[in-house]
């Protein structure tokens, strides 16, 4: 009994010592409180602090808007593209879409469409369920730059939903890119993009290339002869956390790297150390005088 209150106690007091002696680790940054957002009922509803700009009932947030068709909560494209009275940088956008029930023409011609961000950067829009067409240009890619990581399209006629984030690219002074625009998407809840850094606008004939542009664009969404339906278009505008760094906060110590020796001085040096040992074993032969200089020899008396 004695012996196991000892042990107890032991434990105890190591704990207490560890206690006294740990330092938390705190950043040294005094955050802001994060904003308070309801979310919808569905995935579907936008949160609190979306801003709608398609809720089925018209499209008065677009320019070109009533050239479109809206009929039973979807809107139908019509003679042109609309984008956006409000302009986004930085977002979260929400857009439900449906390929047309009747399967018409193939490849690219089938079911086409197309979102742009900042009036810029396509997130295609394709019928793509069994219909062959060239990888970085189906449902889910971004147009001629990149092909989607996996297919996630519904059979025609079934609503398809994007769920994008966009970061928007970052120009210097002088107009060079500085930071590149990223795009992650969700194609029906499948990751599709993952933080897919942009080459530069879309486009159909020239390369994609940057050039400097405003800080935050509209949305364009596509006219391309097809009757593909859209509803349930929201956006959150995206704000980073916001926080003042109060004191320097804990740093950890890295462990210096360990100087590791070139292989032939190892080699040398064991060589030097073999050949010492192997001396000092050796006995003394007649006329060694050790390890220091030889003794003069006498001379010899001169014949007179």
């Amino acid at each position: 009994m004695l012996r196991y209150s000892r042990s107890l106690f032991a434990i105890v007091f190591a704990s207490t010592c560890l206690h006294v002696h740990a330092q938390e680790w705190k950043s040294g940054v005094e955050w802001q409180e994060p904003p308070v957002v309801t979310p919808g009922a569905t995935d579907s509803q936008p949160p609190s602090d979306a801003v709608v700009l398609f809720d089925g009932k018209d499209l008065s947030a677009f320019n070109g808007g009533d050239k479109w068709l809206v009929q039973d909560g979807v809107a139908i494209p019509q003679e042109t593209q609309i984008t956006s009275k409000q302009h986004f940088g930085d977002m979260q956008l929400h857009v439900e879409w449906s390929a047309p029930t009747e399967i018409k023409g193939s490849g690219q011609g089938r079911g086409n469409s197309g979102i742009f961000l900042m009036g810029l950067y396509e997130v295609q829009v394709l019928d793509s369920f069994q219909n062959e067409t060239y990888f970085d240009g189906q449902a889910g890619s971004i147009y001629k730059q990149t092909p989607p990581l996996a297919n996630a399209m519904r059979k025609p006629g079934e609503w398809n939903t994007y769920d994008i984030i966009f970061n928007a690219p970052v120009f210097k002074v002088n107009g060079d890119i500085e930071k590149p625009g990223t795009v992650t998407l969700l194609h029906n809840g499948v990751l599709a993009l993952n933080h897919f850094e942009l080459l530069g606008p879309s486009s159909y004939i020239a390369p994609p290339h940057y050039e400097p542009h405003a800080e935050k664009g509209p949305i364009a969404l596509q006219f391309h002869g097809d009757p593909v339906r859209f509803r349930n278009i929201w956006v959150r505008e995206l704000k980073p956390a916001v926080g003042e760094r109060t004191s320097p906060g804990f740093t950890v110590k890295k462990n210096k790297p360990k100087v590791k020796m070139d292989t032939k001085k190892k080699l040398d040096d064991a060589k030097v150390q073999g050949e010492s040992a192997k001396g000092a074993d050796q006995p003394a032969r007649e006329g060694d005088q050790g390890s220091g200089p030889p003794k003069a020899e006498p001379e010899k008396a001169e014949d007179k």
